[in-house]
């Protein structure tokens, strides 16, 4: 598919025209940015990993009935979505203490939490993202009451199915962010799911070893970065190293293959 007009272009993604009214194509990135894009480098393949992991987590989100913005993928780097109006909030949902919780409220990294927090940010990279709270958010309109609820409905149901899934392969879901958007039926909107669920979003530790396995290895400098996204794509059973049917990519520090796995069970 020839790509069209660039629509916008992100930290780690490109949005193009799609090839109907509504839809987008969203191109996954290698560049790798932290602290607000101050820092910034490059972890060769990780577009080509990203876009197959968000592809499978948000294929398994739909069948619990999650809505999201995804339609099917197009190829390595790209998938088709649908287009919607991003809410200009990020909702941060959190399991064990990691991050900037640690450095704002002095909790040691790897406490778990007594219960699942979700935080918000406003989405304003000059503001860079700043904490706000649902009375905030309400007072601007930057969401109605009803958005809120759905959202945070689904930030739960999301967090309790991925932290399922990913203990299913011995991998500890610390946090993670999500965007949302609407989609307008004229004068009414639905809120979907949007933007991608990958390592660069989410904090994943190896349960046993603690190793972090997320851009946490970039932000930290501890190196490794393509290794930690390879393992856990590999660990969702999208990356093999036969010579089996696939499709061939090529990392630096690895060949291997990405497939696409067998439809979950219902």
């Amino acid at each position: 598919m020839s790509r069209r007009r660039q629509v916008y272009e992100g930290k780690a993604k490109i949005l193009y025209e799609g090839p109907e009214p509504g839809t987008l194509i969203q191109y996954f990135k290698d560049d790798a940015t932290a602290f607000n894009a101050q820092k910034k480098g490059t972890i060769n393949g990780k577009g080509v990993i990203n876009n197959r992991i968000s592809e499978y987590v948000f294929t398994r989100l739909a069948h619990i009935g999650i809505p999201t913005h995804f339609i099917r993928r197009l190829n390595m780097r790209e998938q088709l979505v649908r287009q919607v109006e991003i809410i200009p909030i990020e909702v941060i949902v959190r399991n064990v203490a990691a991050g900037s919780l640690t450095k704002r409220l002095g909790i040691e990294e790897g406490e778990p939490l007594p219960h699942t927090l979700i935080e918000y940010c406003y989405k304003d990279d000059a503001l860079g993202d700043p904490f706000v709270s649902e009375e905030e958010i309400a007072c601007f309109n930057w969401a109605s009451h009803e958005e809120m609820q759905d959202i945070s409905s689904m930030a739960i149901r999301i967090n309790d199915f991925m932290s399922g899934m990913f203990a299913a392969i011995g991998i500890r879901l610390v946090d993670f962010k999500l965007e949302f958007g609407r989609i307008w039926d004229q004068d009414f909107s639905r809120t979907i799911l949007a933007d991608e669920i990958s390592p660069d979003g989410c904090r994943l530790w190896d349960m046993v070893t603690g190793e972090k396995l997320d851009k946490d290895r970039f932000r930290r400098d501890l190196g490794g970065e393509q290794e930690a996204y390879q393992e856990v794509a590999r660990r969702l059973g999208l990356l093999q190293d036969d010579n089996g049917p696939g499709e061939v990519f090529d990392l630096s520090a690895h060949r291997g293959r990405l497939r696409t796995p067998a439809k979950p069970k219902k």
